[in-house]
């Protein structure tokens, strides 16, 4: 099988890749120019890459085209919600724009080809109130990237209905693992811890909102659903892809800072809080279970200290 990953060099792009590779697909991708390739460094002469811009149409179906996959999977995005404050315009222009011209560079392909398209759980906003979030629940978006990302799965549903591209959006909740950016609560804890460590930070860590709940969920169990759902989701299917266990983001420092081989003071930065950081309640993933056989697998905890090796060792490539 031949697979097309859009953010193929980002945090989740690179693991998907990793795991197609690892099943036996021929995997390519598109990355942004001069985007780092860091993440996919170790895939060199495993994973054809093809340099483009979401906003430029013509060159991505040119690419498209020539690459005749058999399954594309939509990654790349502006996924910080952060960002998507200090900059919405860019963020709908990359998350909605860019997602349809991927979408209209399918069409041509659709006789043989299935899209999966990553969205997000943050459609929801903080889900109903008291109960579990499903994928039938009303959409709230409360931050421009929500807002944007809610945009992109009713145009993948539309499309995919209208002209007859098999689409299946995908609704991830809070990924978490190796990889990730530090713009991300968990990902930055880890890195400065790493820091700390190696005596290049003072042990003393700046936080926001700890009490804010969120459903982490490792990368690599995301992107496995990912995979799992090219094949045996539902076209037109909205999935939630989550742990089903929200955790509050203090939790995971709580648990993060035993794994540090520094004491550490803790101390809360105002500036650090986002607008509108509402908690999440219990998200259930049963619908995509049922369709497909997914299941997280990987526990919290190695999440949390797979993270933090990570960053241990990139200090280490930088300071060697």
């Amino acid at each position: 099988m031949k697979a097309f990953i859009t953010g193929i060099g980002g945090f989740a792009g690179s693991h998907l890749a990793e795991h197609l590779l690892a099943l036996g697909h021929q995997v390519s991708g598109l990355v942004l120019p001069g985007a780092g390739r860091d993440n996919i460094a170790h895939l060199a002469g495993r994973a054809a890459l093809h340099e483009a811009n979401l906003l430029d149409a013509a060159r991505l179906g040119d690419i498209l085209q020539a690459e005749a996959p058999d399954r594309v999977f939509h990654l790349a995005a502006q996924s910080s919600v952060s960002v998507s404050w200090e900059d919405p315009a860019a963020t709908v222009g990359t998350n909605v724009l860019g997602g349809l011209h991927l979408l209209e560079g399918c069409l041509p392909l659709r006789d043989r080809l299935r899209v999966v398209v990553v969205t997000s759980a943050e459609i929801y906003g903080a889900g109903p109130a008291g109960g579990v979030l499903r994928e039938e629940a009303p959409f709230a978006p409360l931050n421009p990237y929500s807002v944007s990302k809610l945009a992109l799965d009713l145009l993948a549903g539309q499309l995919g209905r209208a002209r007859g591209l098999p689409v299946v959006r995908m609704r991830p909740a809070n990924h978490a693992g190796p990889r990730q950016s530090p713009v991300f609560a968990l990902a930055r804890f880890a890195r400065e811890l790493a820091r700390m460590e190696a005596g290049l930070a003072e042990p003393l860590l700046k936080v926001g909102n700890l009490d804010a709940a969120r459903d982490f969920t490792d990368v690599r169990d995301i992107v496995r659903a990912y995979a799992l759902a090219a094949e045996r989701g539902r076209p037109g299917e909205g999935y939630l892809v989550c742990s089903g266990t929200p955790r509050r983001v203090g939790e995971a420092l709580e648990l993060l800072l035993p794994m540090a081989g520094v004491p550490v003071r803790v101390v809360k930065d105002p500036s650090l809080d986002r607008p509108a950081d509402l908690s999440h309640g219990m998200t259930s993933c049963v619908r995509l279970e049922a369709d497909t056989g997914w299941r997280p697998a990987i526990p919290f905890e190695q999440t949390l200290r797979d993270t933090l090796d990570y960053w241990r060792q990139r200090l280490s490539r930088t300071a060697g």
